[in-house]
């Protein structure tokens, strides 16, 4: 598989995530409002992704996607986010 096929299959990926992603309101974590800041940093890394796949930079367009999921599994393991890869 090439960077480019890798790239726009975690960007599908990635964006059926985004419509399925619920966050979960835990009485540990007071300021909700952080989550939904790394949440919104991860759909930006998404962005990026697809602006580099359409630029045909395959390689940078993976790392920013790369960063987008590993985003979202670090809100995933510690309980602020739920969805299925």
């Amino acid at each position: 598989m090439s960077v480019e096929e890798m790239a726009a299959r975690y960007i599908e990926k990635t964006e059926k995530v985004f419509e399925e992603l619920k966050v979960i309101r835990k009485p540990e974590c007071l300021d909700y409002s952080k989550v939904n800041e790394v949440v919104e940093e991860a759909k930006r890394y998404l962005k990026d992704a697809k602006y580099y796949l359409d630029k045909r930079r395959f390689g940078t367009s993976l790392s920013s996607v790369a960063y987008c999921e590993g985003l979202l599994d670090a809100l995933r393991m510690l309980g602020f986010i739920t969805f299925e890869w």
